[in-house]
């Protein structure tokens, strides 16, 4: 699994006008899934993004997780996080999971980060989406399961 998490002011999502997720303080997710992904990734993942510690604390000093500072996360599937561009310019999404596994998975990872404490907001799985964020920071993180599950 991988993630590119925002630390963002606001965010929101809109599928054919309609808005689907917004956020206040907290972050934006994208999400992808890759086929040998299991629930131990989306475990270990959703654990990593609630303690994630980038939020400033009284010092200025990013030291305050989405748990301590009551943020929430707004998670957008994003399967194109596993292009693959290394042959040509027209990227293969060959590493994607299949679509029924990929939405499980983010399904699971949603809940799995609810479960953690963690209010969240959801784009649509497999819609054509509209993300608006303000990026406070700018701070981004890309997070990659396979450095701790093997």
């Amino acid at each position: 699994m991988r993630a590119v998490v925002q630390r963002v002011t606001e965010a929101s999502v809109t599928v054919d006008g309609v808005v689907t997720g917004k956020i206040d303080n907290g972050f934006l997710v994208l999400l992808g899934v890759t086929a040998g992904d299991t629930d131990e990734h989306v475990r270990v993942l959703a654990g990593k993004i609630a303690r994630l510690r980038v939020f400033r604390d009284e010092q200025e000093k990013m030291n305050l997780s989405l748990l301590d500072t009551g943020g929430q996360a707004l998670v957008v599937s994003q399967f194109t996080l596993y292009a693959d561009v290394a042959k040509g310019n027209r990227p293969s999404f060959i590493n994607a999971a299949p679509p029924d596994q990929a939405n499980r998975l983010y399904e699971d990872f949603c809940a799995a980060l609810a479960g953690q404490g963690v209010v969240v907001e959801k784009g649509v799985f497999g819609a054509h989406m509209d993300v608006r964020l303000l990026n406070d920071g700018p701070v981004t993180i890309c997070l990659d399961t396979d450095v701790w599950v093997k």
